[in-house]
């Protein structure tokens, strides 16, 4: 809300409070450091529930009359304000439904009937988290999912040593502790079973207790409840901890919840041991660092595991950043901003006028004709381009990702300090093909950028690729000509009779010396094989110049979007015909007969459920870090051949976007074996089992597999933009529809 407030007058109307005045009336109170003011009603304790609803909506009406300059925006967190508002002229109605509150202890008994009203009036609904959205996704068209975001830098304070407090330091470690309500959500049993199997353990409870009475809180030497603390001292708090716990039972009033607490634990830098809570373990499952227990048991175990657990891992460090780092309170307002700012514009304009909501996908198991033509798996370039195209040639698309956003990994978003970061890593456009350029620039501007890129050896920063600036300073020459240069390079370079590695492409071109320096670590930490061990496609990307030229890439057309990679794929995606259905599983969407063709451009072998086995990939970890300084480095990107290095390199985006900012942000790239597939790892036993796959996908006649993953080959952007386009034309020219190619490509010049 302190963020809305940047832009909106901001009133939090709480809770009434009962008062021994015989008259209602309210007070206005300022939150320190906020421009939020808080309305707090005071209504006469023996008034009855008629009449104090109606000193409510009274109250309500002399706020808006005194205080508001334009219709209200009503955000609700709960269905029981709407009994006394609904009756408001409002610019829109937000429900923002943080847990199932009718599964609460002492819950009120019409709190179902007053969710039903509300929902019905609603223009747009958030949830706290993905359980809970999927248990509501029909009862809404504009719903969407939004587990809470986390001030990463405020947790990150616990990473460093702070001064213990004073009612902790006198407790012994190693501490295993809790902070938030202690209500009816915390499994007790558990919690007492867990301190009798951990005896030389501390644990330690810090919030208020609510709703349960304190006499049925476990008690036990080694059980300590410090009661509830202001939130700048969690950090200090946590920083004492040795793990992080959620003992939360399994119970109907835990049955949706996403808790705060997780990306605030796991911002600390503390292992995390929970119960298997649906939404923790969906989101946080894979994460080195959270275990999850399913009994009494295995909550143990998995907190002395936890208690094992290398301090400050830089790995798991890295991996949790990485995963917090679109968590921010800024863009969680930012989304939620356009989808209301989109709600408000809709009122004016009647449902089938020009303006229109996304859909939600609300049709199950139809049993008659799909609701879509084609059903695309993954937002990214493969397929926002065939959902653009398809539905341009009048076809209904339903695009679907398991992530929040579109733009698959080129996806790109402004941080908490307003610089612009590519959350995957470095994306930079460039291309010989005009149709790619042309096709694409009708969703963007662009701004010209040449890339550039430095490597770090012998305690120098030499331009790669290798060329006659890097072999003069490397060497101390005079190099002054491309034939020099081309007779120093043939001198370096080692006779090999056949090409067959990675490692055979770059000494025969450079020889052994500058193998070792530039490539070899680098591509032992970017692969996880030696060079000798992968495919000649490897280094055969990257040339050796025998002139000064230190541009990266020597493509025609070399430019970045210039309101950044997810503007121009929301531009892309944003026509009649295409519904968007984000933070979805095509596991969830398979078994449903949405559409009559399938185009699937995730991992192939997934789509298959590895039945012949699994595709290996690399993954990447991403370490973002804004810097209070206008540069950091010399280049965008410099690499870190050295194997003593964990990283390979370090980007600085603003290089890239062009963005003035007194701040920098830079991103550290480490390599790993398990997480989310970015490149398929080229070695002919991984071709082998791909072309058993690519066999059976022939076989296929409602599926058509397009994009890195889906074709297991390392493209570049635009070869996946040439790939997807080339597949479109593919299906016109089955179902004989050239008439639609054709209109497709007006309706894109339109």
């Amino acid at each position: 809300m302190e963020r809305f407030a940047n832009q909106r007058q901001v009133f939090f109307f709480e809770e009434y409070i009962p008062t021994d005045h015989h008259l209602a009336y309210f007070e206005i109170h300022s939150f320190e450091d906020s421009p939020i003011k808080s309305i707090r009603p005071r209504i006469p304790g023996d008034w009855d529930n008629a009449r104090r609803e109606a000193a409510l909506a009274k109250i309500l009406d002399e706020i808006i009359l005194l205080l508001c300059s334009a219709k209200p925006i009503l955000w609700f967190y709960t269905p029981m304000m709407f009994a006394f508002a609904r009756h408001v002229d409002s610019a829109a109605i937000v429900y923002d439904c943080m847990d199932e509150l009718a599964s609460f202890k002492f819950a009120p008994s019409e709190l179902k009937h007053m969710e039903r009203l509300l929902i019905g009036h609603a223009d747009v609904v958030f949830t706290g988290g993905f359980s809970l959205y999927e248990s509501k996704r029909l009862l809404h068209e504009n719903i969407h999912p939004f587990p809470s975001g986390v001030e990463t830098d405020h947790f990150k304070a616990a990473r460093n040593p702070l001064s213990t407090p004073v009612d902790q330091a006198v407790i012994g470690g190693p501490r295993l502790g809790f902070y938030g309500v202690i209500d009816e959500r915390l499994d007790l049993e558990l919690i007492a079973f867990a301190a009798r199997e951990l005896p030389e353990c501390s644990f330690v409870f810090v919030g208020p207790v609510a709703k349960i009475d304190k006499a049925d809180l476990p008690v036990a030497p080694n059980i300590h409840y410090l009661g509830q603390k202001d939130y700048a001292e969690l950090p200090a708090y946590l920083a004492g901890w040795d793990v992080a716990l959620m003992p939360f039972a399994l119970n109907e009033s835990t049955r949706f919840i996403s808790p705060t607490k997780t990306p605030e634990y796991l911002a600390s830098g503390r292992p995390v041991v929970s119960t298997k809570i649906t939404d923790v373990v969906r989101h946080y499952g894979d994460v080195d660092g959270v275990l999850t227990a399913a009994t009494p048991s295995e909550f143990v175990a998995a907190c002395r595991k936890a208690l094992k657990l290398p301090k400050g891992d830089a790995g798991r460090i890295a991996a949790i950043d990485a995963r917090l780092g679109e968590m921010s309170w800024d863009s969680i307002q930012q989304r939620m901003q356009a989808i209301v700012e989109e709600a408000i514009e809709h009122r004016g304009h009647p449902l089938g006028g020009e303006k229109r909501r996304d859909n939600r996908v609300v049709a199950i198991a139809n049993p008659g004709k799909p609701p879509f033509d084609y059903l695309i798996v993954g937002a990214g370039f493969a397929g926002s381009v065939l959902a653009e195209r398809l539905a341009s040639a009048g076809h209904q698309v339903l695009i679907s990702d398991r992530r929040s956003h579109v733009g698959g990994n080129a996806y790109d978003y402004y941080n908490e300090d307003g610089l612009l970061v590519h959350k995957y890593g470095p994306h930079i456009f460039h291309t010989n093909s005009e149709e790619i350029f042309n096709y694409l620039s009708r969703f963007t501007q662009w701004r010209p950028y040449e890339h550039r890129v430095l490597s770090s050896v012998n305690g120098q920063l030499l331009p790669v690729p290798i060329n006659r600036t890097t072999l003069n300073r490397l060497y101390d020459l005079r190099l002054s000509s491309d034939a020099e240069t081309a007779a120093f390079l043939l001198s370096k370079a080692q006779a090999i009779e056949t090409i067959q590695t990675a490692k055979d492409v770059v000494r025969a071109q450079v020889g052994d010396e500058l193998y070792e320096l530039f490539f070899e670590g680098y591509t032992r930490k970017q692969w996880g094989f030696d060079p000798s061990e992968l495919d000649k496609s490897v280094t055969a990307r990257i040339p050796t110049r025998t002139n000064d030229d230190d541009r990266y890439f020597l493509d025609t057309f070399q430019v970045m979007p210039l309101h950044g990679y997810t503007r121009m794929f929301e531009n892309m995606l944003d026509r009649p015909g295409i519904t968007i259905e984000l933070a979805t599983d095509f596991e969830q969407l398979r078994d449903l007969r949405l559409a009559s063709h399938t185009i699937f451009t995730g991992p192939i072998d997934e789509y298959f459920n590895f039945r012949l086995g699994k595709l290996p990939y690399r993954s990447l970890n991403f370490l973002h870090e804004t810097i209070d300084k206008e540069r950091f480095q010399d280049a965008a990107v410099i690499n870190f051949p050295s194997e003593d290095i964990p990283y390979t390199r370090i980007t600085e985006y603003k290089y890239l976007t062009g963005q003035s900012h007194p701040k920098t942000s830079i991103c550290y790239e480490t390599p790993c074996a398990g997480g989310d597939p970015y490149y398929p790892i080229p070695r002919p036993e991984n071709q082998a089992i791909y072309k058993q796959y690519e066999a059976l996908a022939k076989q296929q006649s409602d599926v058509s597999f397009v994009g890195r993953l889906g074709t297991y080959k390392y493209y570049n952007m635009d070869q996946v933009v040439g790939q997807a386009l080339a597949t479109f034309k593919r299906l016109m020219q089955q179902a004989g529809h050239v008439d639609q190619m054709r209109s497709a490509d007006q309706a894109s010049n339109a």
